[in-house]
């Protein structure tokens, strides 16, 4: 069983930069692809980032590309998302997701864990 606890949102301005962390608990976090994914009120669920168990493959959402940077520590069992040149759309909350295989999936249904989220509010 694996544990998932984000931290680093806020509220900040258009423009502005946020880190997020999400560290995990359990034996398996080093063999587990993981992805962030966000939901703005009143949307889906979206895909945001995801990274492969050791780090060398990465993908992103059209919309965060050049912006946002998906990284991981395994000592450390945690994983990063940096937020730079933030936009009001970029609102939501942001849930860090765990899967039992090492590749990146974008379907948040191939998730086996997650987080309680985080929230993230960008002002114009």
């Amino acid at each position: 069983q694996v544990q998932l606890v984000e931290s680093g949102g806020g509220l900040v301005q258009a423009g502005d930069s946020l880190r997020l962390s999400c560290a995990a608990s359990g034996r398996t976090f080093r063999n587990s692809a993981m992805g962030w994914f966000r939901q703005a009120p009143g949307k889906e669920r979206e895909f945001v980032a995801g990274i492969s168990w050791g780090g060398v493959t990465k993908d992103y959402t059209d919309s965060v590309k050049g912006r946002f940077t998906i990284s991981r520590d395994n000592p450390k069992n945690t994983v990063y998302l940096q937020m730079n040149s933030l936009k009001p759309e970029d609102t939501a909350i942001y849930y860090c997701a765990g899967r039992q295989l090492r590749i990146i999936s974008r379907n948040g249904y191939d998730y086996d864990y997650w987080g309680q989220g985080t929230q993230v509010i960008v002002s114009s």
